[in-house]
């Protein structure tokens, strides 16, 4: 009978390599002289002997060769996909990374929009696309942690992204429109609202956004009523805002700072835990609200499947952008906090915003209508 395959055999025992490389599995076999061969192993065996070694060498080639692609990765062109329209800060959040990956790893990062559905659309062309690291999520919270609690049939499972690295958050805000709502301050807004019970128009980012929970947040504990106007992201709803098409807005400060600043839309305050030190003037919403806080964060995130590798490398070359002075610079004119972390910090942080939204979906009563 044929000897059994040793392994473990140095090169200097006569074993051949399976293939080639560091941690290269070595196979070494005892000949048989050609009489014994010949008569002991009938042509099915050594067929079948054939058909199992070529099976073994492409499995052995496979772990081999695997982690060269993670360090080859990117060998071509990197797609991230925003599930949310050009102009907001879910767009341009990304963008900035994008544009110091695609310089630091030799390879573009390309950033596609596909807005629509609460983040959904884009979303599930990310959950279906080949694991392979070329096709990436860079989204806020809804299509990641919100969505699945509040939209009865998705076509793809939020729980199966990989979460690859949080960029950075970005406190919500209370911004108006200066010509329709005169209110000042929190206790002033909140005494509008009850004198315009349900006619007060608020834009949203869209359904399960932040911006809405954040507005049904602020109806549940001031016991007061607007009426949920939702777009699709957050650039239509603040041109709107600004025009007058709508009143108020629950929006992240990363672009509508600046309208602020350019005197189109008035601030009356963030949803911070603690006032920002960049604006330390402006109230919190929580020194009216205790406990009141919302917060959006821009995550990246991969199919289910991705070699983990590769989600290193991507999570490696974040958390390098976020040490650039640029980079915070730039996050900062958005009003962002820097995040950065491992994967398994990402993961964790998932799961608590997933409970965190849930407790605010049930305790609100939100639903799509």
């Amino acid at each position: 009978m044929p000897q059994k395959a040793q392994a473990g055999a140095s090169r200097r025992s006569g074993g051949q390599p399976a293939s080639g490389g560091p941690g290269a599995l070595w196979l070494r076999f005892k000949p048989l002289p050609h009489n014994q061969e010949s008569t002991m192993m009938p042509k099915t065996y050594r067929a079948a002997a054939v058909i199992a070694g070529a099976a073994l060498a492409t499995a052995l080639s496979v772990l081999v060769v695997s982690p060269g692609r993670a360090e080859d990765y990117p060998a071509r062109p990197v797609k991230i996909v925003v599930p949310f329209p050009a102009g907001g800060t879910a767009d341009v959040m990304p963008r900035i990374f994008a544009d110091w990956l695609s310089r630091k790893l030799g390879q573009p990062f390309v950033v596609e929009d596909r807005a629509g559905a609460g983040g959904n659309i884009g979303a599930e062309v990310v959950a279906k696309s080949d694991p392979d690291g070329y096709t990436l999520l860079a989204s806020p919270p809804p299509p990641l942690v919100i969505n699945q609690n509040l939209y009865p049939h998705l076509s793809f499972d939020p729980t199966g992204f990989v979460p690859v690295a949080v960029m950075a958050r970005v406190p919500n805000a209370l911004v108006v429109n200066p010509d329709k709502v005169k209110a000042n301050t929190v206790p002033e807004f909140i005494a509008y609202l009850k004198a315009n019970d349900g006619k007060v128009t608020d834009a949203t980012q869209g359904n399960g956004t932040t911006s809405q929970l954040t507005a049904a947040m602020f109806q549940m504990m001031a016991k007061a009523k607007l009426q949920n106007v939702p777009y699709r992201g957050s650039a239509p709803a603040l041109n709107d805002l600004v025009a007058g098409s709508v009143d108020c807005m629950f929006d992240n400060l990363g672009v509508s700072l600046q309208l602020v600043k350019a005197g189109k839309l008035k601030l009356i305050a963030v949803a911070s835990k603690k006032r920002m030190a960049s604006l330390p003037d402006v109230p919190t919403i929580a020194e009216t609200l205790p406990g009141f806080e919302a917060v959006a964060w821009y995550a990246f995130a991969a199919p289910a499947g991705t070699p983990g590798a590769i989600v290193d490398k991507i999570n490696a070359g974040v958390n390098a952008a976020l040490r650039d002075p640029e980079i915070v610079k730039r996050l900062a004119n958005l009003s962002a906090e820097p995040v950065g972390g491992s994967p398994h910090d990402d993961a964790e942080y998932f799961k608590e915003e997933t409970a965190r939204w849930k407790n605010v979906i049930t305790a609100a009563h939100v639903t799509l209508d």
